[in-house]
């Protein structure tokens, strides 16, 4: 059984979050312990993500949101664990406004490399942590099929998805696709309404 690794940002996901609604009904889904949600430290989110692929093995899938998207670049440029793939939510934007430098600083270098597994962006026309034109650019950075969809705000609980059905289906596709061919080839983009 292929195993899905829940990578939430700042906050862990509260409860009303997509990605805690599926980790409740999917016990494939296994969340990543950090030492803290609301004090990030890069190093230590590092560690947290090795322990967590480490139980799950080289053949799982990383389930990131927001801060957690930083993460997973920045643990393909340092560890020498194997993932399958990554499922990149909102990429956030290191220099925009919103995003909490006080609370993330450790988080603000962004690698520019390609991500050593398949990954894909799902990103938010009117995201306020990060504008399209950024979020398309990383990907374009780490080798990413970008997947654009209309306006969901920051694809989080206030945005009232709830379980996010069309995410999971984005989700199950791309494992589907990993299964299938070994690898998802990067795409200059796709825009879903």
């Amino acid at each position: 059984m292929r195993r899905f690794v829940i990578l939430p940002g700042i906050g862990g996901s509260g409860e009303r979050h997509w990605q805690t609604l599926w980790e409740r009904c999917d016990p494939a889904m296994r969340r990543f312990r950090p030492a803290s949600w609301n004090a990030p430290v890069l190093g230590q989110w590092i560690v947290a993500l090795d322990e967590a692929v480490g139980e799950a093995g080289p053949s799982c899938i990383l389930v990131a949101h927001s801060l957690a998207c930083l993460l997973v670049a920045n643990w393909s440029a340092r560890s020498s664990l194997a993932a399958a793939g990554a499922f990149l939510v909102s990429v956030p934007n290191p220099q925009s406004a919103a995003f909490p430098t006080s609370a993330a600083a450790s988080f603000t270098t962004v690698p520019a490399a390609p991500l050593r597994f398949p990954t894909r962006i799902v990103a938010s026309g009117n995201d306020p942590f990060g504008s399209v034109i950024y979020q398309r650019r990383c990907a374009e950075q780490w080798g990413s099929r970008f997947i654009e969809l209309s306006a969901l705000g920051h694809i989080n609980a206030a945005s009232g998805l709830g379980d996010w059905p069309e995410g999971l289906h984005l989700l199950r596709e791309f494992a589907e696709e990993i299964q299938r061919v070994g690898a998802v080839p990067p795409a200059k983009g796709e825009r879903l309404a």
